[in-house]
C-alpha cells in the first residue's frame, strides 16, 4: 500500500471506532506547493505519515537482495533434499552483476549443492557468487530451496524514529489548535522483524516522556499482512509513566 491508502484506511478505522461518517477532508501536502505539509486533515484530525524501517535502509536492501536473489525458489524444481541458503545482510550490493549472480546461485544449486553431505556448510565466495553462502542441507525434510539474509547486529531503531518523529512533529505543529487532535501515524510492514511492541519500545526509548512536540496522538499501522490492516494507538502507553 502507498502513504494515501494507508491513511485512507486510518480514517476508515476512525469512522469506524467513535467517529461516524469522518473521511479525508483535504490533502494539504499535496495542495501546499509552497513548501512540505501535513498528510491530511480529517474533520478534528491533523495526520501525519511516516514509515519505519526495521533496520537501516531495509526497503533499499531488500529491494537489492530481490534483484539478486528473490523468487529462485519458485524457478527451481529441488527434489532431493532442503536447502536453507543464508547470506550476510550486506552481502548484496552496487556494482555486482545481479543477472550473473542469480544465473551463478541457481547452477550451484542444481550443479554443486546434489553432492553435499547433510549438514552445514560455509561456501566461500567466487567470482560468479561474489559473497559466501550458509548453507544448510537435510535430506529428511521436504525438500525445497530457500534463500535469506542474517540479521545486522547493529540497533539504531530509537535513533531513526527521534530522527523521523522530529521532523513530521514540526509539521504537526503548526496544526495544533482547540479542538484539533494531531496524529502521527507510524507504518511498518515488516512482518518478520517489527511488531508493535518492538516499535513501542523504539519510541518509548527515542521519548521517554511522551509524544513529542506538536504530536497529540501516536498510532502504529501494522501492513504486515496485505488484506489485513491493524491500527494500534501508542498514545496512553507513551504517556504512561516509566517503570
Amino acid at each position: 500500500m502507498n502513504d494515501r491508502e494507508v491513511v485512507e484506511a486510518f480514517v476508515s478505522h476512525l469512522g469506524s471506532h467513535g467517529y461516524p461518517g469522518l473521511k479525508v477532508d483535504c490533502r494539504p501536502d499535496e495542495e501546499n506547493r509552497g513548501s512540505s505539509d501535513i498528510d491530511a486533515i480529517a474533520g478534528r484530525f491533523a495526520i501525519e505519515h511516516t514509515s519505519i524501517d526495521t533496520i537501516p535502509n531495509q526497503r533499499r536492501d531488500s529491494d537489492w537482495f530481490m534483484r539478486a536473489v528473490g523468487d529462485i525458489e519458485q524457478e527451481l524444481d529441488v527434489s532431493q533434499a532442503r536447502l536453507n541458503i543464508t547470506i550476510e545482510y550486506d552481502a548484496v550490493s552496487p556494482g555486482q552483476d545481479w543477472t550473473a549472480v542469480r544465473t551463478a546461485l541457481k547452477g550451484w544449486v542444481v550443479g554443486i549443492a546434489p553432492h553435499l553431505v547433510d549438514g552445514r556448510h560455509v561456501v566461500e565466495k567466487s567470482a560468479a557468487i561474489p559473497f559466501r553462502l550458509h548453507v544448510v542441507k537435510s535430506s529428511a525434510r521436504r525438500p525445497g530451496v530457500f534463500f535469506g539474509r542474517f540479521a545486522p547486529a547493529a540497533d539504531t531503531l530509537s535513533a531513526r524514529i527521534r530522527a523521523s518523529f522530529d521532523r513530521k512533529s514540526e509539521k504537526l505543529a503548526k496544526y495544533q489548535a482547540p479542538g484539533v487532535v494531531t496524529v502521527l501515524l507510524v507504518e511498518n510492514s515488516d512482518i518478520a522483524l517489527m511488531n508493535d511492541a518492538v516499535l513501542l519500545d523504539g519510541i518509548r526509548s527515542a521519548f521517554p516522556s511522551g509524544p513529542p512536540h506538536g504530536v497529540d496522538q501516536v498510532w502504529f499501522a501494522d501492513t504486515s499482512i496485505e488484506g489485513a490492516l491493524e491500527f494500534r494507538d501508542f498514545t496512553p502507553e507513551l504517556r504512561a509513566p516509566a517503570v
